[in-house]
């Protein structure tokens, strides 16, 4: 008897509980199995290289293991449509890029609305692409890259981490504001593409800084700019690209997204778990090791720069004149 009475006083604390609103919520509970990081490109990248270097800081910070999981292909839609179609239930989220930005006007028949089908988490980094070139082509700067260019049109080849990638359409840009003809040829991410640019098989790439600038200081690529507007900190004696191309600029973001409908209280532990981290002076100095700055920002704040960078790369894709069916 005295036992029943004793189950019956729990299960009416329970309910007294829930009436107050002191029942768990999902985030007090949150993760409580491992979480899963869809990244849209290969192993070995810059975007894997950052994403190993966050995921290991969550998985310290909350218990649980945050795997990464290279889905590479498609201009990474092949990750972000898996994470779009995942339970939303903060276990599967994404690595956001300016390529999910892009693919919105690039990709003419995408099975899903990216601002749409998708919540914003957090913002991570932003940073700069280099242009670099095989050490075999006979140029050191930016100009005598352009004069080279439009002396052999159509001749040299340009690699990218696949259509839609911030990769791609920085050379795209390149292409339409100076006139130069040039190949382009696909890969499934730049560390992919990386051993046929020192072999001379492709010559040349608008990588992210942190694979570009790894390759320019071990000698095994030659860097002639980088894309921001104007000198990148860490890499000053680097110029710009924009001081021999007036106005040409393209810089990038990394974040993550989760799929629609995800528990708000989800979305901000996260959102905070990130933004701890990211004052964290040794994760930050791991980050600047890779060429980017550190930029916290709430879920609605990292959603307004999505959006703005989905229009500003819709102007890019309109000016340059490309699309992929």
């Amino acid at each position: 008897m005295l036992a029943s009475l004793r189950g019956a006083l729990a299960g009416l604390a329970c309910v007294v509980a829930l009436a107050g609103g002191t029942a768990p919520s999902a985030a007090d509970t949150y993760p409580s199995r491992p979480v899963h990081w869809l990244i849209g490109f290969a192993a070995g990248g810059p975007v894997d290289t950052v994403a190993r270097i966050m995921a290991q800081w969550l998985s310290d910070r909350f218990g649980q293991q945050f795997i990464v999981e290279n889905r590479a292909g498609s201009g990474g839609n092949i990750a972000a449509a898996a994470a779009i179609n995942a339970p939303p239930d903060g276990y599967t989220l994404l690595f956001v890029a300016p390529n999910n930005a892009i693919s919105t006007s690039l990709y003419k028949r995408l099975p899903f609305d990216f601002l749409r089908d998708t919540v914003p988490v957090a913002s991570i980094m932003q940073l700069t692409n280099m242009l670099i070139v095989s050490n075999a082509m006979p140029v050191k700067t930016v100009q005598e890259f352009i004069d080279y260019c439009k002396a052999n049109p159509g001749k040299i080849s340009f690699a990218s981490s696949g259509n839609g990638t911030s990769v791609h359409m920085s050379a795209e840009l390149f292409k339409a504001m100076t006139k130069c003809e040039m190949v382009h040829v696909p890969y499934r991410g730049s560390a992919v593409a990386m051993p046929d640019i020192i072999s001379n098989k492709v010559q040349l790439i608008f990588d992210n800084l942190p694979s570009a600038l790894e390759q320019a200081r071990g000698g095994t690529v030659r860097a002639l700019g980088v894309t921001s507007p104007q000198r990148w900190p860490g890499v000053a004696d680097i110029p710009a690209i924009a001081e021999t191309v007036p106005g040409f600029e393209s810089v990038g973001f990394y974040g993550i997204s989760a799929p629609k409908g995800t528990p708000p209280e989800i979305v901000d532990a996260l959102n905070k778990a990130v933004n701890e981290a990211l004052k964290d002076p040794k994760l930050v100095a791991r980050l600047a090791e890779t060429g980017g700055i550190v930029k916290p920002m709430t879920p609605a704040e990292f959603g307004k720069l999505i959006a703005d960078e989905t229009e500003k790369w819709r102007k890019v894709v309109e000016f340059a004149g490309v699309s992929v069916d």
